[in-house]
């Protein structure tokens, strides 16, 4: 590929992505481009594949089939007369220094302080020096509603507070693409408003996002396209108006009516705690 090929590239390109665990496909050729400030939500079901592509994005999967691009850069190859050839461990760890990612779960250091585990990975994996580090951190926890919780463990912390250190914590290395999956799932839900009001400020920001998200809300005010996948393929994708209140497919259709009607269901139930707690 050319020079003028690659600086043409979206910052994400990918192509033709196949992926399977033990014998079962579970990406079956996908292709995606994300533009540089683009927020991208990808909706869909359980086991459709959505997080393994995060994953594959950020190489923490071996892709079988396809290739991926971030920033121009072949992820995890260089090619050579047209041959793939894997890139050394080093080289991949550079590559996915530049690729923040928050997960369902907050897998922060227990035994460290909300500042100490923003601090960490500037300081052990990019050279940065200890106060310029704190410096950096502290700035990050006053981003994300934290200032004042920067020396509580996080054991101290409720769930949104501790997956805003992990946004924190992942923004300390000044990436050029956020990957979230589902960062709100594990969240009790009058914590999850806390979380998405950060991802909201993030992509005012700018800043260029993959969300795998089953906010339907969020989706629709806050990405600039919405791609909807099921069972390993891209399904549909276009402008959230277009595929969450008119999706043309019928695996899509189902999708959302089957999330309406849960928070449907959700909705009642609160709405009957509240009667009986009057009681």
């Amino acid at each position: 590929m050319s020079e003028a090929q690659v600086s043409d590239m979206p910052l994400v390109h990918a192509v033709n992505v196949h992926k399977s665990f033990h014998g079962v496909e579970v990406l079956k050729g996908i292709d995606i481009d994300v533009a540089a400030g683009e927020v991208v939500c990808l909706l869909g079901p359980s086991g459709s594949g959505k997080t393994t592509f995060l994953r594959c994005i950020n190489q923490l999967e071996t892709i079988q089939g396809g290739r991926i691009w971030v920033d121009g850069d072949l992820a995890g190859y260089t090619e050579k007369n047209g041959k793939l050839h894997r890139l050394g461990d080093s080289h991949i760890a550079a590559q996915r220094r530049e690729i923040g990612m928050v997960f369902q779960r907050f897998n922060l250091f227990p035994h460290m302080t909300a500042l100490e585990n923003v601090m960490e990975a500037p300081i052990q994996v990019k050279g940065v020096r200890k106060r310029e580090a704190k410096e950096r951190a502290l700035a990050l926890l006053e981003r994300v509603g934290l200032g004042e919780r920067c020396d509580n463990y996080p054991a101290q912390l409720s769930g949104g507070q501790q997956q805003r250190v992990a946004i924190a914590r992942a923004l300390a290395m000044d990436p050029k693409l956020m990957l979230f999956d589902e960062p709100t799932s594990a969240l009790d839900p009058e914590l999850v408003g806390e979380v998405l009001s950060v991802m909201r400020e993030l992509a005012t920001g700018g800043m260029t996002m993959i969300v795998v998200t089953h906010e339907m809300g969020f989706a629709r005010e806050v990405a600039d396209r919405v791609v909807f996948m099921d069972a390993g393929i891209v399904v549909e994708q276009g402008p959230p108006n277009d595929v969450i209140n008119n999706p043309q497919h019928e695996r899509t259709q189902s999708f959302l009516s089957r999330i309406r009607e849960e928070n449907e269901d959700y909705a009642a139930a609160l709405v009957e705690r509240a009667e009986a707690e009057k009681l």
